[in-house]
């Protein structure tokens, strides 16, 4: 058995397949009217198409998951974060923690945590 997929849930197929896109340059495998395989395994599934599935409410910044991504240039990133999304959402700016490793965190436009920081 092996993990295949990791799914987010999003109010908008087609900004959050742009954003991802831009800033991470995932490209769109998949479209399959509601659910959307990125590459790199990330699903995108219409908030109205998971309603649907739990017969519950979606909690945007729930704080029970992340995802990381990594980046060598990451000074880099932070400048085109702040120049294509300029009222992004941070839980904190470009830092550098204790051990070294540089990240920042923020959330995309449906509230799903995300962070990116320095190969360690």
């Amino acid at each position: 058995m092996r993990l295949k997929n990791i799914l987010i849930v999003v109010k908008d197929i087609e900004h959050s397949k742009q954003f991802y896109h831009d800033l991470f340059g995932l490209n769109t495998i998949l479209d399959n009217d509601g659910n959307v395989i990125l590459t790199e395994g990330l699903v995108l599934q219409g908030e109205k198409i998971w309603k649907e599935v739990l017969n519950k409410d979606i909690i945007p910044e729930n704080h029970a998951s992340e995802l990381y991504f990594e980046e060598p240039d990451i000074e880099a990133f932070a400048r085109k974060l702040e120049k294509l999304y300029p009222n992004i959402r941070y839980v904190n700016r470009l830092m550098t923690h204790s051990w070294g490793q540089k990240v920042v965190r923020f959330y995309d436009p449906d509230g799903n945590l995300i962070e990116v920081g320095t190969p360690m």
